[in-house]
């Protein structure tokens, strides 16, 4: 088949290129500016690069659609937040995700919480607030909290008094609103774990579960370790079939000592696709069987140019620590003999830092900007799509 990844900044965009097109696919990818590592492997057939969604999203979606017709793809994946844009827009494209609306309630952490809880499932104690006021009432609430946007990704901007993390927002920094509103949450005790399934019409085809034993600045994972799955599989099952899910899906549990814990949904690609085969993921995506692919525990990765780079902010004792997973965990590129990538991330990381440092936002919030979807109204969306987002946020008022 031909294929399409979007987003191809991504360190699992490039997983997905090398594992697709080394299950016997040609492979393109896109970004929205030249130097994404991703864009540079030799597993491509092609690059090209499109408009931002986020900043022009019809856009776009007309170059997608383009790349599509020309390219006589087969299915476009997308491995961003670029696929609401898609789901919204791109309707002449094979975009594999759900529609629009199901990717909104999935992604807005209220109306998320909301669907877990009428199926069954264990959340923590919520409460959402619309101003600073309400924010500090429910702050008194819970002795131990965690509390973030209804919209945000990545462990960025968690406001919490407990863990690594405990401080490193301020209460007064936090400026909730009726349109841009955040939960607040009981801290939940446990190790957190997260997965990443495939699935079509409901039916789930591939599953990875996983820890981070090392994270970018206790937020974002750079290692990766694959655990026992049965678990989270059934839940993801069980969400996947009440909504007859097709696309990539993600969640992260808290492992508390009554079970698990379901804290948030990532409906795109996250780092478990780095944990998977390429028959896994060609099972997973493109070429489904009867059993769906299951990924056992005890598979190792780690992102190496991250692992140094977070090091060296850290101190030598950490740096000793990061030699020595270098040396005894497997690096994402190792074996793929694909050196261009590595190289563009040099580059890629000079230009998010720029950003970074210009916007005064964190590296991860700059890398990703202008492909993430914050819950706005997309221009040229259906008047259908327009209407379930405005009952979402109905609900949410």
């Amino acid at each position: 088949m031909r294929l399409l990844v979007t987003s191809s900044r991504m360190p699992f965009a490039l997983a997905l290129i090398r594992r697709l097109a080394e299950a016997g696919h040609t492979v393109y990818a896109s970004d929205t500016y030249a130097a994404a590592p991703g864009s540079h492997s030799r597993f491509l057939a092609g690059h090209f690069v499109t408009a931002a969604p986020r900043t022009d999203p019809q856009a776009f979606a007309a170059d997608v659609e383009r790349i599509a017709a020309e390219q006589s793809l087969d299915l476009v994946v997308p491995s961003w937040e670029d696929a609401f844009y898609l789901a919204a827009l791109a309707h002449k494209a094979p975009v594999y995700t759900a529609p629009f609306t199901t990717l909104a309630r999935l992604h807005d952490k209220f109306s998320f919480k909301q669907l877990a809880a009428d199926l069954g499932l264990r959340i923590p104690e919520t409460v959402l607030v619309r101003s600073p006021e309400e924010l500090r009432e429910a702050l008194a609430r819970f002795p131990r909290y965690f509390a973030r946007a209804v919209f945000s990704r990545g462990g960025v901007s968690l406001l919490t008094n407990e863990g690594p993390l405990a401080g490193h927002v301020a209460v007064e920094d936090i400026d909730p609103t009726a349109e841009l509103p955040w939960l607040v949450q009981e801290f939940v005790d446990g190790p957190m774990l997260c997965t990443y399934s495939t699935l079509h019409d409901g039916r789930l085809t591939a599953h990875c579960a996983y820890r981070a034993p090392r994270q970018w600045e206790h937020s974002t994972g750079i290692q990766f370790l694959s655990v026992d799955g049965d678990a989270s599989r059934a839940i993801a099952e069980r969400i996947g079939e009440a909504l007859s899910y097709t696309g990539q899906l993600s969640f992260d549990f808290v492992v508390s000592p009554d079970g698990l814990v379901m804290i948030e949904c990532n409906p795109r690609t996250t780092d478990g696709v780095l944990l998977m085969t390429s028959d896994e993921l060609n099972r997973g995506i493109v070429e489904p069987g009867p059993e769906p692919a299951l990924v056992e525990a005890g598979r190792e990765v780690q992102l190496d140019f991250a692992v140094v780079a977070e090091a060296l902010t850290q101190g030598s004792g950490e740096l000793r620590h990061a030699l020595h997973d270098l040396r005894h965990v497997p690096g994402a590129d190792r074996g793929w003999r694909d050196r261009l990538p590595t190289l563009y991330s040099f580059l890629a990381f000079a230009h998010h830092e720029r950003l970074s440092r210009r916007e005064h936002e964190q590296l991860f919030v700059a890398m990703s900007d202008d492909v993430c979807w914050n819950g706005e109204p997309i221009p040229g969306m259906s008047a259908a799509d327009a209407e379930a987002l405005a009952e979402i946020e109905r609900v949410r008022a």
